[in-house]
């Protein structure tokens, strides 16, 4: 299992739905662990706007894989480095 700032910062967020701010606006999370923490989805939108961040991350696999869905990595990254619970 990896240690990096981005796998740390995502087991920190609880699953389920839960709000966030990201760059001073509200997202709502969704977290959801599955397969005995072997993969982790999120997925998150702008509440009042069209935004989105959505991603799975292997955590066993090369040391952590993320699968960003139709963005870059760096966005998934950066969300979840950055959003802060409400």
């Amino acid at each position: 299992m990896n240690e990096t700032e981005f796998y740390v910062r995502l087991l920190a967020l609880p699953d389920g739905a839960n709000d966030v701010l990201y760059l001073g606006k509200r997202y709502l999370l969704r977290k959801e662990t599955l397969l005995n923490g072997k993969l982790i989805k999120i997925y998150a939108e702008e509440l009042g706007a069209n935004n989105i961040v959505s991603g799975n991350y292997y955590p066993s696999i090369k040391n952590g894989m993320l699968k960003p869905c139709e963005m870059s990595d760096r966005k998934v990254i950066d969300f979840v480095l950055n959003c802060k619970a409400i």
